[in-house]
């Protein structure tokens, strides 16, 4: 799926469920999907996300609620629980699929 495509299909699922996506909630949230597969499993990545809407529809602004969320997964990933110095996503891929 080229980029445009993804974006495409973004906005129309956002019209029918009623709400605006910016472009940078897009990639954050591929970007915490990403994190999600990785740091915890792939299955996590889906209900990961689901979450941050779940923050973000209680109020929460959406990038708090998604940096609460790398910073969970990062200490899931660290055998000592303590925080990984990898520090965020490369967002110069933006979560997309190339």
């Amino acid at each position: 799926m080229e980029p445009s495509e993804l974006d495409d299909w973004a906005a129309e699922a956002a019209a029918a469920v009623g709400v605006t996506l910016q472009p940078a909630d897009i990639a954050a949230v591929l970007d915490l999907a990403r994190d999600a597969a990785h740091g915890v499993a792939r299955p996590a990545a889906p209900l990961t996300t689901f979450i941050a809407g779940m923050a973000v529809g209680r109020g929460q602004p959406t990038a708090e609620a998604i940096a609460a969320l790398v910073d969970a997964i990062g200490r899931r990933s660290e055998p000592d629980g303590a925080p990984s110095d990898a520090g965020p996503s490369d967002p110069a891929t933006d979560g997309r699929p190339s």
